[in-house]
């Protein structure tokens, strides 16, 4: 699930604290590197219990409708289909998630306003009224609704991001990137591999792991180096003038560029200057850019750098 984008932010994030608390532990920071990124990991598994929260939040309205004393007809036969819905039903016996469950003691009964508020937006959709009322009963539209309650309800949800991040300072710059990980999660559920459907793991692979390890090293390690060719780059500027977000940007940049033979030096200026874009000042996408290919130029014609 982790993937290099969230890697790549997550050490930015780590080597800026590192320098900024003055701490110079190697060990530590890249302990704390991986913590944070397990935290990111914890947050899609809460995200998809978040799902079935709602659909027991909805099952605890219908119940106490019926124990009325005087209940309606529609409440003691109310429509069952978003409670008994097929994709809830798998997700909510799904092996992996009842074990994070478990293990992490976490669930969102400490947030029943929030779950309430959020069902009752969900409730007066056209998306759901539309669900309710179609005669089709198949495990495919049940996953496909739940698809698009995320997209339209969960994702870039204000509310929902204000929650998380007083429950963890870690999580207050990974929804955006974690919510496509659930997306997709939902997008490949079958109802044939019922409670054993597997989640996404938190690494892809041993090599996302190995990056990230080598690439927070290298960023530090190799420091000097890195920050004499941004000088020399930036000799319009003083270094001590330029935004220090804007300075760990580029060093952790060139590590990649410089250490990482098969990944394009494209790929890495063009995931640099987005961060750069959404993290530090208005103007550092440009100057990121600008300074980057600056020293990446200079480097090739050194003899330096062999890679296109």
């Amino acid at each position: 699930m982790i993937n290099r984008v969230l890697i790549r932010l997550k050490i930015i994030q780590i080597v800026y604290a590192y320098y900024q608390n003055g701490s110079k532990n190697l060990d530590s920071a890249e302990k704390e590197l991986f913590f944070s990124l397990s935290k990111a990991y914890d947050l899609y598994n809460y995200l998809l219990m978040l799902m079935i929260a709602l659909t027991n939040y909805a099952q605890k309205r219908i119940d106490a409708a019926k124990a009325k004393l005087a209940p309606t007809a529609e409440e003691l036969y109310p429509n069952m289909r978003f409670v008994e819905n097929k994709f809830i039903s798998q997700l909510e016996v799904n092996k992996q998630l009842l074990a994070f469950s478990t293990n992490q003691k976490r669930s969102w009964a400490n947030d029943e306003d929030f779950v309430k508020s959020l069902y009752e937006k969900i409730v007066l959709s056209d998306l759901y009224k539309e669900y309710m009322a179609s005669s089709e009963h198949s495990y495919e539209g049940d996953r496909e609704l739940w698809r698009k309650i995320y997209k339209m309800f969960i994702f870039n949800n204000d509310a929902l991001d204000t929650l998380l991040e007083d429950q963890s300072l870690y999580w207050n710059d990974d929804k955006e990137i974690v919510d496509t990980f659930v997306l997709k999660t939902i997008k490949r559920f079958e109802e044939k591999k019922g409670a054993n459907q597997e989640l996404l793991p938190e690494f892809k692979d041993d090599e996302d792991q190995d990056f990230a390890r080598r690439l927070f090293r290298r960023t530090i390690l190799n420091c000097d180096y890195y920050r004499h060719l941004i000088s020399e780059n930036t000799r319009n500027w003083d270094l001590d003038r330029v935004a220090f977000m804007d300075v760990v940007i580029m060093q952790s940049a060139l590590a990649e560029i410089l250490s990482f033979p098969n990944i394009p030096v494209s790929v890495s200026l063009n995931e640099y200057v987005d961060i750069a874009k959404v993290y530090s000042t208005a103007k550092s996408g440009g100057f990121v850019n600008g300074t980057l290919d600056g020293i990446v130029n200079q480097l090739k014609k050194e003899g330096k750098l062999m890679k296109n």
